[in-house]
């Protein structure tokens, strides 16, 4: 047989064998490092339709998260803020702040066709996966946990991968995503403001009865 091929063809035949593999490596690698939540997600801001300053509003004014997601403490779903909510600050009929801004049009067309204000979604998990805002808001997970400094954001962007090692990691260790219910929505909340942080995560974590989930179907439904 090893007539029949001359003595370079098989070096040929090394060096593709060996070339196919290397693809295949960089293929994998690839394909591990882009198609990621953290490579897809984390950093994903878009453009809105109106240029809500979460900086300003939460930041400066101090406005409560539930003033504009009213329903992310008894909902499975956050909701984005109703025109009604917005039409309470910046409405010309209520003596608004800047009723007549052009950046605040198609909050006024909104409020005249009755059609929501077009809101781009930021942060998503995917399609298969079920996750109940209520339980972990009630629980003491703060909105920081997941969504970052919203207060410091000019404009929000999507800040943690969200992806199942991520959650998983924060399962095996609540104790850091942990703080008192009545300081959930302060964003500002610090672990020392509450004295001795071992023996209030202690109390937390019994108080509240967490617990990693045991099987798959926890998550996915």
């Amino acid at each position: 047989m090893s007539n029949l091929f001359p003595a370079y063809s098989r070096r040929i035949f090394l060096v593709a064998l060996l070339g196919l593999a290397l693809i295949g490596v960089l293929v994998v690698a690839g394909v591990t490092y882009y198609v990621t939540p953290k490579y897809t997600r984390v950093g994903y801001q878009p453009q809105q339709p109106i240029s809500f300053s979460h900086k300003w509003h939460v930041g400066e004014l101090g406005l409560d998260c539930r003033y504009c997601h009213n329903h992310v403490g008894d909902s499975p779903h956050s909701n984005v803020p109703g025109t009604a909510t917005c039409i309470n600050c910046h409405g010309k009929d209520f003596g608004g702040i800047k009723p007549d801004s052009p950046e605040l049009a198609p909050l006024r067309v909104a409020w005249d066709t009755g059609q929501p204000v077009p809101w781009i979604r930021i942060h998503k998990v995917p399609e298969y996966v079920y996750f109940n805002h209520a339980v972990h808001v009630k629980r003491g997970v703060s909105c920081v946990s997941c969504h970052g400094k919203v207060n410091e954001m000019e404009v929000v962007y999507h800040h943690e991968p969200l992806s199942m090692g991520w959650c998983l990691n924060c399962h095996r260790n609540p104790e850091k995503a942990l703080r008192p219910a009545d300081q959930v929505t302060n964003l500002n909340w610090s672990p020392n403001d509450s004295g001795s942080q071992d023996a209030f995560v202690k109390a937390l974590i019994k108080d509240a009865d967490i617990k990693p989930p045991k099987d798959c179907s926890a998550c996915h439904r």
